[in-house]
Order: C-alpha cells, then structure tokens, then sequence
C-alpha cells in the first residue's frame, strides 16, 4: 500500500458553502420536526399530564420528581432530523449510535415521530394519549430509563456509560459493506480513555469488504459542571487533531437555526458523497491509497432552544443546561410558568393535530418501513443472525491412549479448530477473532493459514499476516477497542469471540458489565431477538506468567463475571484439550450468554479421550475414577480440581498420596464448569444439594485447587451441607519464577496439597507424620535447587501419571527424584516401614 496522503473531502473552508441546499419550504418543515422533536423531549423530562397544554400548565401536570438530561437532546434532535432527510434522498441503510446516551429523550422522541415506538409498544399511541403515555413513562417508576437502553429500539448502544460508542459503530461496520452507522460523540464523551483511541479505527475499515462509520463530534461546550477540552481549544488546532487521526472534519457552527439547518444539510451531503465516492472507487479496484472518511463536527450551544436565563443564572450555553435546566415543583412554583412559556414556544399546535398526531407533512420527511433508524434491522441483530456453519471439533482431538501419557498446548489445539471455523464462514462474513495483539501469542496462529489481520494502514517489509480485508481484528493494542468492535459486530448480528491475557481482561471489567445488562434487559423484551453470545477466551493465564511476574497475574475477571445475573454468565475452565475443543463448540453455538473459557498455552499432560471429554463437558463436573480409588466406600478425602493447573497439581498430590498412603481412599473431582458449584437454586447450571453431596460428600474433608482467587469457591458453595471445605488458589504471590514455584508461593504446590491432607486427617498418625515432614523438606529442597539451577527439580519436570488397575480406578506414582534430592530414598523406606 502506497504510504502517500490518505485521501478524502477537503476541510470545509476549502469548500465553498452552499446556502441552497434547502428550499424555503423544506426548511421550513425541517425546523418544524425539529421543534416537534424538542417539544416531545421536554415533555418526556417534565410532564405527567396535559402532554399538549391544551389548558394552563399546572404543578399536578409535572412529574413529581422531575431527573434528566437537557444539555445534549436538541443538538441530537437537530442530528436525527438531518440525517432522516440524507437516507430518504440517498435511499442509505442507517442508524443512529447515541454516545451520549443521557439524551435519552432525543432519541426515544425521534423514534416516536417516525412510529416505530408505536409499532413494537402499542400502547404508546400516535395520539395525545400515546403522547400522555410516552411522557409519564419516561424516567418514571415502571417506566424506562433516562438513557438510550435496550427498550430503545434502533439502539445498540447503552448510554448508561461513556466512551464506547466509537467502537461500537466501527464493530456494527464490519462485514456490513451497505451499512452506513451514523455515531454522535460527545465532547465529554471524547475526553474517555476508550473514545480517544476509538478515533484509529478508521486504520482498520476496508471500504471494500466493510460498511462506513460517520462520527458527528456533538461540541456543546461542557460537561456536568466543566468545560470540555475540545470545546476549549482552537478550532484549528481541533482540525489538526481530527486530521492527525485520519479524518476530513467539516465543521457546522452556530445558533441561529435557519443558518445551521442550510450549513447541516449542505455538510451532510457533502459527508455522504464523499463516502459513496471512496466506496466507489475501492470497489472498483482504484484505490492508491487509505481513504480519508468524513467526519462532521457540531458546535451548538448546550440546552440550545432551552431556557435562556432562570433566576438570575445564565442556563442555554452553559453547564446548567446539562441536566434538568428549570428546577418545577413545590419548592420552586413560580417556575410552572417559564417551563410553560418554553413548551410553547416550538409551537406545538402547528405540529400535531387536535388529536395529538404528528401532522403528515412532517410525518412524511420520516423515511418509511425498515430505512427508519428505529427500524433498522441492524439494530435488533438477532433479525439477521444466521447459525455459524461448524466444523467437526473431533476432528482436532488430541490421542490420549491413558490419563496423562501425552503433552499438548491446549490453546494451540484450538487454534486449528478456530481456523476451520474461521474457512467455513469466510463466504458468510459471519465470524471474527479479535484480540489486543495477542492471537499468535495465544497460540491461536493457525487461523493466519486461511485468513489475515485486517488492517488498511501502511504496510513495510517483514510485516506479517497484514491486508486490507481479514478475520481477525488484533493489531491494535486496546483491549477497550477489540471489546467495543466486537459488541458491536455481535449486536448487529454476527458471531466472534475475543482472546486476552487473562491479567488484562481486567481492563474491559466495565464494558463487560454494561453488555451483561444489556443482555439482562433484552431478555426481558420479547421483540428483541437474541444475539451470539460474548465468547472471552482467557490465555496467557495466572499460572503461567513465571517470565512476565506479578504484573500479568490476575484471575479477579472470573469474580467480576459470576456478580452478574445467572441466567447470563457462564465460565468454563477445561482441565486439558479435548475438554477446550468441546466447551468452545458448545459456546459458539449458544445465544443471549457471556461465556468465559479460561485455558493454558503451555505444554501439559492431557488427560481425557476425546469421547470422555465430551461426557465430562456435558456433565460439566464430575467424578473421575481413573484417579480415584474409593469405589469400595466412603472416602476418606476429596481432592477437588477445577482448571488446567489446579488438575495436574491435584493428580500429582493423589499420585503421592496413593504411594506413601495406599490405603487412604481418595476421590477425585474435577470441575469444568465453574458454576456447578453454585447451588441449582441460584444458577440454572447449579447442582442441586443432593447431587453435591453425591459428589463431594456431606461430611469429608474436601482439599480443592482452584485456578483463581479461593474466596470465589467458597462464595459459590457458602450454602452447601459439607463446611469442610479447603480451597487453595491464587493469594496475591507471584514474581518472576519458575512454573512450580508459583504455585508453591501459592499454596497450589502437590506438596502443599498433600501436607493439606495430613494436617485434616489426624488419624493418619506416624505414617501422616512423616510423610509430612518429607514433603516440607522437599519444598526446602525445591527452594535450592530453582535459585541454584533456574529452573525446576527434575521430579517436578519428569513427573508423570502412571494408570493402575482398572478396578482400582488407576494407580499413581511419582517420578524417582533426582541427585538433588538427598535422603528422600531413606525416608522413604521409613514411612513403608511405619505403615
């Protein structure tokens, strides 16, 4: 690719501007659905009755508690209208992403007008009872909320949060080649962490393969009670920055609504054009270079139309107007009057007839059926999502011929499997892998066999896997922009998973759990279709940090997961390969879920058949009694397992135990997904109490590994019958170490584990006794040699599980110890002879 000047429209000044665009007459009806916008915005923040002030305005008509936002709603009424007359000149698929989604009231308003409202809530009318109802359910108990939300239609977009939007456009522009997603920024909005970086994404846009995405930066000057910074700084050195971002920003500047509705129409043109042209030319192959892609700019006054003054303050252009701009109830009854005077003055009776209906010559500047931005499919994604068409996982098991007898890297297993998906659905544009950089290392590489990373920037030598159009999205270093692109490709009706360092999924913890809610609400709206599921894949994890260290040590995401509604959240930790490969398969499959699949990259022991694993998955937890040797009674400890790691290390205590105390009955239960834990009363995948009991005893000790924070098992068990539960997990100990002594720093260790066991079963005596203080002079011994050698005891390194018996549920032994384990022989020796 050519590493000349992206191309695109030139700054505004350099365009001469057009004062036509409108006929006085179109203008005229533009400024009237305008005010009609603003009219019923108002009434959504203030009124409880009388929606059309056909009698004096009273207190009682008022909302008792009156909770909104002014400052942004008629700059994105002023929006909405103008982009309603662009998708009926150019016949465009659009809708409307709202970033700052407190506008609530300009975006339900819109939505009214073009009667989608009505349509999908018919008891919201298009009559001054609809209108009454449309007013008093807003921000009002049993109502809906003050903010752009799931029960918006047209909306993927919560606004309950700032600085997603951006990314959520540019994820809804993805593979969707006739889409064009209009996305209003605020300018405090533009201050987020997120949005800042957002603006790049245009260097991953293949005007191709893609849709287009026109930001309208909203610049009303403040926030809640500040100035905003691009507000604030020369309108040159604002251009510079959009410009330095890859953008052609046209600018729309003032107050006077005549002069603004000529300049917004002829901007708006200019903005579509421009698009059609870059799209045009990509597509017929003539593109030299990246295109510059439009971008518009409004700077109006915050409250613009709204209160001038009140008591003294100034309200319209400042940070007064953000929220409710006039104070109206028992305190404050001598403002009835001026919120009176404001409704009337958009004029209502020249917009809607005596029966409260929008008149029909404004009614027709809405555009008609599914081009209505309320209407629009993409919005409502599950109208348009089709099933993935899905390999065979078996294809890719890992031959386990016995527990244990071969090594694999689970992730890069995966890979293979993701890269068929990724072949089979690249006709349908349906699936996308995103990730911060982080596929290859991951392991997940295979998928660069049949697809490329999409980027549109420049390209240089030695770059690798690097084209205009690929399926997966990982070479920009944002966990905020990889979750945004893929909320948004998901809502809109595709299919994707994203792959992180479990350490920094840590840093999308809120947009997470705004996309949970989302979910959560949507459940409950029968007229939203459901959606792929949210798939994290969780690599490079807790226990396999020894050369990064502490900073990339974090499994915390799985306790932010589980506060979320249960029937959203699910989260898998499969002991090896197969079990991965058949968790995915299930998670790609499903619908309307969060699913979470923690898994290792590193080579460890693989310990199910591929048919196994299957069972094992569907049951999500169970016994395995290869491992156990309680088929003849009770048990007299449980070893509970759950994750990769926690698994071997588990085996290896059992494996121990089994050598130095034959006779100790031991069972093993694994884990793969986690939320078995929870009782069946709180998770629809809970067990119940009795099949808990069955499992782990109501009155054994029960040791359990866990891959995370220990606290987390116990919060899922806290009603369970059996108290003796004694988890070990991650406590907040890690550097940069060898693998086995991270887990020895965390008590995760085989010897800690079965030191674990002796310390709750007194009646081992003698026999416990010593092999106790074996074990603790192994640790000794194992602190000496890694400071010494660097890595770990070949006892550690050379361990392996050794089956046993078939009625004894396969016996166990370690590994001899190496040169540098003196006396183990001998003490050994000692504790056969006590037992």
């Amino acid at each position: 690719m050519s590493p000349t000047e992206p191309r695109g429209v030139q700054n505004l000044k350099d365009l001469t501007m057009r004062t036509d665009t409108l006929t006085p007459e179109l203008l005229g009806k533009i400024d009237a659905y305008w005010r009609a916008a603003n009219y019923v915005s108002v009434g959504q923040i203030y009124l409880y009755d009388n929606p059309l002030l056909k009698r004096p305005l009273q207190l009682s008509d008022v909302k008792p508690l009156v909770v909104s936002h002014w400052g942004t709603t008629p700059g994105q009424n002023f929006i909405y209208v103008h982009l309603n007359r662009v998708i009926n000149k150019y016949d465009l698929n659009m809708f409307y992403v709202a970033g700052p989604g407190h506008g609530g009231p300009a975006v339900v308003g819109n939505v009214y007008l073009e009667g989608t409202w009505s349509e999908i809530y018919p008891n919201v009318t298009q009559d001054e009872a609809g209108l009454k109802e449309l007013f008093k359910q807003f921000s009002f108990p049993g109502g809906i909320s003050s903010h752009v939300a799931p029960t918006t239609p047209g909306s993927i977009h919560e606004g309950g949060e700032l600085g997603y939007s951006l990314s959520h456009a540019f994820g809804a522009a993805f593979d969707n080649p006739e889409l064009i997603v209009a996305c209003v920024i605020g300018d405090g909005e533009a201050e987020t962490g997120p949005l800042a970086t957002s603006w790049q994404s245009n260097k991953f846009l293949d005007p191709v393969t893609d849709g287009a995405v026109l930001p309208i930066l909203h610049l009303n000057g403040y926030k809640i009670s500040n100035p905003t910074v691009l507000a604030r700084i020369e309108r040159e050195e604002l251009e510079q920055f959009l410009r330095g971002c890859g953008w052609a920003p046209l600018f729309v500047e003032g107050d006077d609504p005549s002069k603004m509705h000529q300049l917004m129409a002829s901007v708006m043109e200019t903005a579509i054009e421009d698009i059609q042209r870059i799209q045009a030319k990509a597509r017929n192959q003539e593109v030299p270079s990246r295109p510059r892609w439009p971008l518009i700019v409004l700077k109006s006054p915050k409250g613009w139309t709204g209160p001038k003054v009140v008591d003294g303050l100034q309200i319209e252009g400042t940070f007064r107007a953000h929220q409710v701009p006039l104070v109206v109830d028992a305190a404050h009854p001598d403002h009835v009057p001026l919120l009176e005077s404001w409704m009337k003055s958009y004029k209502a009776e020249e917009l809607f007839d005596l029966n409260g209906r929008l008149i029909a010559e404004l009614a027709a500047l809405a555009p008609k059926g599914n081009r209505r931005m309320g209407a629009n499919p993409h919005a409502n994604g599950g109208l348009l999502l089709r099933d993935l068409r899905m390999p065979d996982f078996c294809d890719h098991a890992v031959q386990v011929p016995s527990p244990g007898a071969v090594e694999a890297c689970d992730t890069q297993v995966l890979g293979k499997f993701l890269r068929d998906v990724t072949k089979l659905n690249h006709a349908e544009r349906n699936f996308r892998i995103f990730g911060p950089d982080e596929t290859l290392s991951n392991l997940l590489g295979a998928v660069f066999e049949v697809t490329n990373r999409q980027w549109d920037a420049r390209e240089v030598k030695n770059d690798e896997f690097l084209a205009p159009e690929g399926q997966v999205l990982d070479s920009m270093l944002s966990e905020h922009q990889c979750e945004g692109w893929l909320e948004g490709y998901l809502l809109t009706g595709r299919h994707g998973l994203f792959n992180s360092y479990e350490a920094f999924i840590r840093i999308v913890d809120s947009m997470f759990s705004q996309h949970a809610k989302w979910l959560k609400v949507c459940r409950e709206l029968p007229w939203r279709r459901e959606i792929s599921s949210l798939n994290y894949l969780l690599a490079s994890h807790v226990w396999q940090q020894d050369h990064n260290g502490f900073t990339h040590q974090d499994p915390g995401f799985l306790d932010h997961v589980i506060n979320k509604k249960a029937d959203i959240v699910r989260v898998y930790l499969p002991p090896d390969a197969n079990c991965l490969l058949s968790v995915f398969d299930h998670c790609l499959r499903t619908r309307n879920y969060v699913n979470v699949v923690v898994a290792g990259k590193h080579a460890l022991p693989q310990w199910l058949t591929m048919d196994a694993a299957v069972v094992h998955c569907t049951e999500g937890i169970g016994i395995w009694q290869w491992a156990s040797n309680d088929q003849g009674g009770e048990p007299d400890v449980v070893m509970g397992c759950c994750g990769d790691t926690p698994t071997l290390e588990v085996l290896a205590a059992v494996s121990i135990l089994r050598e130095h105390l034959p006779e100790l009955r031991v069972r093993v239960v694994n884990v793969v997904d986690l939320m078995k834990l929870q009782s069946s009363t709180e998770h629809p995948h809970g067990l119940t109490d009795q099949d808990y009991d069955s499992l782990f005893t109501t009155d054994k000790h029960i040791i359990f590994a866990f891959h995370g924070y220990p606290w987390l098992v116990h919060r899922l068990t806290y009603r369970r019958t059996n108290r003796n539960l004694h988890v070990r997990g991650y406590k907040e100990e890690g550097t940069i170490t060898t693998p086995f002594d991270m887990r020895v720093q965390n008590d995760l260790d085989r010897f800690h584990l079965v030191i674990d066991v002796v310390n709750r079963l007194p009646g081992l005596g003698t026999r416990g006794a010593y092999l106790k203080q074996m074990l603790q002079d192994q640790l000794i011994e194992h602190k000496h040699y890694i400071n010494k050698h660097g890595q770990d005891m070949a006892v550690i390194r050379d361990w392996k599980w050794i089956p046993g018996d078939a009625d004894k549920g396969g016996r166990a032994a370690t590994a001899k110890p190496d040169v540098g384990s003196r006396g183990l022989k001998e003490r050994e020796q000692f504790i056969r002879k006590a037992s």
